[in-house]
């Protein structure tokens, strides 16, 4: 299909530009669109934990009360998101048809790191988008197979990667999950123990944020918590975490809605 000096070879992103279609370059500058928050990831002594909440806005209006923000980037790693949320849901599956087309055409997966700079290479390629408003900064984690411990990336709106030590947050509520976590964070923390900070954080970030979604009881709707460890990813069933959040909510009520009552 390619001239031998413009063959995109394993690079899926390449190769769709090669062919003239990928991210659209000139939005409507009034467009209302959702907006993704808030996605937080923290290490924990078997692997990694990645959860987002499910609501996403368009400026003061509720748009969706049930977006997925975090997704499995292949089995060994997951990718969350927050931004511009259609942007973001289909750099998601490029992401994931990149990973997949890698190792289809060569044959071997693609390293941690490697899988990183793919997405730093992607969210780099909407930088003329972003200038326009229409921003995604994904959080991108995952099992190394060769250090065999978790690692977790974030990006800013330019594309550059950082790694973190230990856990990060994103999103409009970021700030106040990410303080949560540094309160009761600790090195090889137990699954359970991470699992129950990391929905904990989100709860918080409800408390104090219009524009990220709390547990919805009524409806049935709670974030979406998801582990990657040697065994893969492997997502927590609804009802797990609304048992979690049951007992955070029983806990605040018996504190008197302090919050100190919920970190212990």
């Amino acid at each position: 299909m390619f001239d031998p000096r413009v063959d995109p070879g394993p690079d899926f992103s390449a190769l769709v530009q090669r062919t003239g279609s990928g991210f659209p370059t000139m939005p409507e500058a009034d467009l209302n669109l959702a907006h993704a928050t808030t996605v937080v990831s923290l290490r924990y002594a078997d692997g990694v934990i990645m959860a987002g909440d499910r609501r996403a806005t368009a400026g003061n209006v509720i748009a969706h009360r049930s977006m997925d923000k975090v997704f499995p980037a292949d089995r060994y790693s997951a990718v969350a998101i927050s931004g511009s949320a259609a942007i973001a849901t289909e750099m998601v599956r490029l992401f994931q048809v990149q990973l997949e087309h890698y190792e289809k055409v060569e044959g071997v997966a693609l390293s941690l790191e490697g899988k990183a700079n793919q997405l730093a290479q992607m969210v780099r390629t909407n930088l003329g988008m972003a200038m326009q408003g229409f921003v995604v900064v994904p959080l991108f984690c995952g099992y190394d197979l060769t250090r065999q411990t978790g690692r977790i990336f974030d990006y800013d709106a330019a594309g550059g990667q950082y790694e973190e030590a230990d856990f990060q947050t994103t999103g409009s509520g970021g700030t106040y999950a990410r303080t949560t976590i540094r309160l009761g964070y600790r090195d090889a923390m137990p699954r359970d123990e991470a699992i129950e900070l990391a929905i904990l954080s989100l709860y918080e970030a409800a408390d104090a944020d219009s524009a990220t979604g709390g547990p919805d009881s009524v409806r049935g709707i709670y974030p979406v918590v998801a582990t990657v460890t040697a065994d893969g990813y492997v997502q927590l069933d609804d009802e797990d975490v609304a048992e979690r959040f049951g007992a955070i909510i029983e806990r605040r009520r018996a504190s008197n809605g302090n919050a100190e009552g919920t970190l212990r």
